[in-house]
């Protein structure tokens, strides 16, 4: 194939049915995917109908033809455009499909509707899911946060020998060091500061499960996990809408936090707010994380006293319009200013970009490598 006909096969495919030309073989089949999602309401009369079959038939071709994350991306376009939600509560269906952070939103939003046959085929996917953001967040997240503990717990000040650090004393002075003696001055200590050998700090972290919300639900559930897994962080996380679901015990795994979930419904950031109050127990030493998109259905006024309350009293608050991949997330811009007004940083965060954020928590240093919103735009 020349280029000009390359090129003409890539506007075929490009502008499926409107242009002028034909495929073949693969080319065709590939054609006739995009086609029965993208052109099937609009102007063929084609789709994929409900036939749970054809729907298979369909995600073994995308698989085929299309790299991974094409067929994410197609696998949602499909549930949102053709209204397949329905037949995700077969287990066929979940056995064809590409497992990703959508799928996982998607099928926790089912929650209860889904049939007893169905949900180990759901857990196995929400499993796949969890495993492969493991596997990419949990050491950097351990890494990140581990370092900023230790650094947190350091003093320049020690006032008794035991409370020296040797090893990290003789590398901060290694340029005092003194061939003729064989020794190193040190112009400077570096010790552990007094009673921060024991827990170092408590995070509590709020999720707005409103529908919305669904990716952060997923990275927040399993970013909870890692960090309870941390012996000098007591971790709490609470789930809500119009109600409160505390899910911190279930936090050995994060599968069952995130079937703990109940995506879609209302939302009252006020009551999530008033409960995590009451789980405050060192404000000085608390991180509060509040993932919401700020779109109130509570009393507006009550929620930020509350929040101005809890910083008032030393507590650090954090508010992440979204913790996702998502791009600029839709979220309250006057809450957000309210917010940003009294201090309060409202922005939304990657999953890659969470670990550096949470190490900057620790410390108490600005973050602002995250794409911060400016309230009002």
């Amino acid at each position: 194939m020349d280029g000009e006909d390359e090129r003409l096969r890539r506007w075929r495919l490009v502008l499926g049915g409107a242009a002028e030309g034909t495929l073949e073989g693969a080319d065709a089949r590939m054609d006739a995917a995009l086609t029965a999602l993208y052109d099937g309401q609009e102007r063929r009369g084609a789709g994929l109908g409900a036939s749970a079959p054809r729907v298979a038939r369909w995600l073994g071709d995308i698989r085929e033809y299309f790299p991974a994350g094409v067929v994410q991306v197609m696998q949602k376009d499909a549930v949102e455009r053709l209204d397949l939600t329905r037949l995700l509560l077969e287990p066929e269906m979940l056995e064809a499909v590409e497992p990703d952070v959508h799928l996982v939103g998607t099928l926790l939003s089912l929650g209860r509707l889904l049939p007893e046959r169905a949900r180990e085929s759901a857990r196995a996917v929400v499993r796949t899911v969890v495993r492969e953001l493991e596997a990419r967040l949990t050491r950097r997240t351990l890494t990140a946060v581990s370092g900023a503990l230790d650094r947190s717990a350091r003093t320049h000040r020690p006032r008794r020998a035991a409370e020296v650090d040797w090893n990290r004393t003789i590398r901060a002075n290694l340029r005092n060091y003194l061939p003729e003696r064989k020794t190193v001055v040190p112009s400077r200590l570096v010790g552990y500061a007094r009673g921060q050998r024991a827990v170092q700090r408590e995070v509590v972290l709020a999720v707005d499960q409103s529908g919305s919300m669904a990716a952060s639900v997923v990275y927040a559930g399993v970013f909870a996990a890692v960090l309870a897994s941390m012996r000098s962080l007591r971790t709490s996380f609470v789930a809500f809408d119009t109600a409160v679901a505390d899910l911190t015990d279930r936090l050995g795994d994060p599968v069952d936090v995130l079937f703990g979930t109940q995506l879609g419904g209302g939302t009252d950031v006020n009551r999530a707010v008033a409960y995590c109050q009451n789980l405050v127990t060192r404000p000085a030493d608390t991180i509060f994380l509040l993932v919401s998109d700020l779109y109130e259905g509570g009393p507006r006024e009550q929620m930020l006293r509350r929040i101005a309350t809890m910083t008032a009293a030393g507590v650090q608050v954090i508010v992440l319009l979204a913790l996702s991949d998502e791009g600029t997330p839709q979220y309250d811009h006057d809450n957000a200013a309210a917010l940003a007004a009294m201090g309060v940083p409202a922005f939304a965060c990657t999953p890659d970009a969470f670990p550096d954020l949470m190490a900057a928590a620790i410390e108490r240093r600005t973050y602002d490598q995250g794409r911060v919103y400016t309230p009002g735009r």
